[in-house]
């Protein structure tokens, strides 16, 4: 089993910064690689959305509601996936939770890990 964790959530007024982050871990054993990291956030009556994914290319993609504001990063020795948020809006409001569909282990192969979330409140 993987335990995605993430950090870095909070209240922040329009036109703020937050940044992001989501750590990756093995219940037993160690992770390997991960293929693949991403950012969905969940907005109350919205539908779950992409946010920005980002291969161990590494390469990336965002939604465009968040294009030229935020940018994924990982560290692929760490295990860890970082999304920088710059410009926040009012629709950026949500519950920021990190994916990863697989995870290379010493134990095997992880499918469709995910994290608990982490809020995100901005403010206008």
């Amino acid at each position: 089993q993987v335990q995605l964790v993430e950090s870095g959530g909070g209240l922040v007024q329009t036109g703020g910064s937050l940044r992001l982050s989501c750590a990756a871990s093995a219940a037993s054993g160690s992770i390997r690689s991960i293929d693949l990291m991403a950012w969905y956030r969940q907005a109350p009556g919205k539908q779950h959305e992409l946010v920005a994914r980002i291969t161990s290319g590494p390469n990336t993609e965002y939604a465009d509601s968040v294009k030229g504001r935020f940018t994924i990063s990982r560290d692929s020795t760490k295990h860890t996936v970082s999304l920088q948020m710059n410009s926040l809006k009012p629709e950026d409001t949500a519950v920021y939770v990190c994916h990863a569909p697989k995870v290379h282990t010493t134990w095997g192969v992880a499918f469709d890990s995910w994290g608990q979330g982490t809020q995100v409140t901005v403010s206008s």
